[in-house]
């Protein structure tokens, strides 16, 4: 079954450029597109596609607020910023709402299919500008009262490059391993660090 995509973004012509690039890629599917929030708001629900492509600058309602009202309601679609906001708000904003990726628009059309891929498989898709914005701003953020201790010399490794924004599969190339051993050190990293997603656990890493 092809991974099903929505897109919303207010750009017709980039709107139509990523629905192509979606519709002509080999085991992907272009569910809808929509030019604002609330065109989304009202058909996402309806459409219920695997991965949303959100854009953050939107007329009326933002992205962000646009991804903290769907999710509610579509928990199990995984929604990856394209933007051109670099700032580290923008970042964890989109973050915080629900959203499990975060790529500028310049990303490339194999790179994009690749991230879509990946955040479905628990992946958290990041440019690696992006991923350094994200830690820097944990180096800053001082020490933090929970211990990662506990983890595993592997798992400590795979924390460690999760934290320089590599992906599963690159993960799994640098330490010749499999992508599914990957997932399970990731699993086990989430459930010592009693943690959900990939932020909150280099969170904890970088503050250890």
């Amino acid at each position: 079954m092809p991974i099903s995509v929505s897109i919303v973004e207010d750009n017709e012509q980039l709107r139509g450029t990523l629905a192509r690039v979606i519709a002509r890629a080999e085991g992907f599917q272009c569910l809808a597109t929509f030019g604002s929030g609330e065109a989304a708001l009202e058909g996402l629900p309806r459409e219920k596609p695997n991965v949303v492509l959100m854009d953050i600058n939107l007329p009326g309602m933002n992205g962000v607020e646009c991804v903290r009202r769907i999710k509610p309601l579509l928990p199990d679609t995984q929604v990856i910023m394209l933007t051109v906001y670099e700032d580290t708000e923008n970042i964890f904003n989109a973050l915080a709402a629900g959203a499990s990726g975060y790529l500028l628009k310049r990303t490339s059309s194999a790179e994009l299919l690749a991230a879509i891929q990946d955040v479905l498989k628990g992946g958290s898709p990041m440019t690696a500008h992006i991923a350094r914005k994200v830690v820097q701003s944990f180096h800053k953020s001082g020490p933090s009262p929970q211990p990662t201790e506990n983890l595993s010399h592997r798992e400590a490794e795979v924390l460690d490059l999760l934290s320089q924004g590599l992906i599963y599969k690159e993960i799994a190339e640098k330490l010749g391993i499999s992508y599914e051993t990957v997932h399970t050190y990731i699993r086990r990293i989430y459930e010592k660090l009693q943690v959900r997603t990939r932020t909150e656990a280099v969170a904890k890493f970088l503050r250890r």
